[in-house]
């Protein structure tokens, strides 16, 4: 048992990549430098049983957007499986960690191009069965709904009646759904003024692993939706194959320093019945990014030539479509790379 919060016992992962020094690194002078101002960081603890008792599992760095020059611990909880950041960057931090460039606020089709059809195809099949028979008026809300992309499909290819909400803390998240039409409240779920019992379905996609209290994110939308109103939940899934592999240091589901807790099922099943969910359903979801990522880090940190780490990114889709076929043979076995998840609130 280790009381987290330093990274003091990283030396408990072994001589692997996750504890080798820096140094032996072959350098490379293409390498973009990270930022120079460590971050302010806080102590974390599990979001479910509220402990500290935790094991190191890995730890990196900002591979992707290199906004600091800090490593950064992952631990495991002793009691829950969870899986989170700790310590995490303070709430001061979050203009640093998510550039003007994050992904999620410019995933538009001029810059991703043939990517971004696929994925808007796919994203819209997927979020209409998770759906499945609500009203055709039906109030539907997405939470950390960043530019909007997911709203965008419901209002493309869903029904015109339903009414499309969402709600996001980042003014330029905000900025770019409005631009699309979209009507955004600003904020956190668990602070805008939302009618309680009012809402049919809720979205929750790829969201609750950036939070900073996944419990009392889930019990606002709990609040706002309606007896037997359901939750749809997509998250980076630690009982993943990429986990399993990538986990010291290397994982794309780390996203260092944004993904703050992160799921296997188990964590996930005890998070829903913490915060008065059952569970509709909860399998696992093809994904090729982390598997995409995992290698892109790997490459980065030993020095691999500039446009071989630039090659493996969200606008390749060579190695996108590689490994969805590859995370679609683990999916078979229950071993994908996302977790996806259908709550339900139930009358009472």
């Amino acid at each position: 048992m280790r009381s987290a919060g330093t990274i003091d016992g990283i030396t408990a992962l072994g001589p692997d990549s996750a504890t080798r020094s820096p140094t032996r690194r072959r350098a490379r002078s293409d390498r973009p430098e990270p930022g120079t101002r460590p971050l302010a960081l806080e102590p974390a603890r599990c979001c479910i049983c509220g402990t500290r008792d935790a094991e190191p599992v890995g730890v990196g760095e900002d591979f992707e957007y290199r906004t600091s020059p800090d490593s950064f611990l992952t631990v495991r909880c002793d009691h829950c499986a969870l899986v989170y950041l700790d310590p995490r960057p303070t709430r001061a931090e979050m203009t640093t960690i998510y550039p003007d460039h994050y992904h999620a606020f410019t995933f538009t089709e001029d810059k991703f191009g043939f990517v971004y059809r696929v994925r808007r195809r796919l994203e819209a099949r997927r979020l209409l069965t998770a759906i499945g028979k609500v009203p055709p008026n039906a109030a539907i809300l997405d939470v950390g709904c960043g530019d909007g992309f997911h709203l965008e499909l419901l209002r493309d290819f869903g029904q015109p009646g339903w009414r499309l909400v969402g709600v996001d803390l980042d003014p330029r998240a905000a900025d770019a759904a409005e631009a699309r039409g979209l009507v955004v409240h600003r904020g956190t779920i668990e602070t805008v003024d939302l009618e309680a019992d009012h809402y049919d379905f809720a979205i929750l996609i790829q969201t609750v692993e950036h939070v900073a209290d996944p419990a009392a994110v889930l019990a606002a939308i709990r609040r706002v939706l309606r007896p037997g109103g359901r939750l749809l939940i997509v998250t980076d899934n630690t009982g993943s194959l990429d986990f399993s592999i990538a986990k010291r240091r290397h994982w794309g589901g780390y996203h260092f320093p944004r993904h703050w807790y992160l799921f296997n099922d188990d964590a996930l099943r005890r998070l829903a019945s913490h915060t008065g969910f059952s569970v509709d359903e909860l399998d696992t979801m093809v994904s090729p990014v982390n598997w995409v990522y995992s290698i892109r880090n790997a490459l980065d940190d030993w020095g691999a030539p500039r446009p071989i780490v630039e090659w493996l990114s969200l606008e390749s889709p060579i190695p996108l479509a590689a490994f969805t076929l590859f995370d679609w043979c683990n999916q078979r076995i229950g071993r994908a790379a996302l977790l996806r998840a259908v709550l339900r609130r139930d009358p009472e």
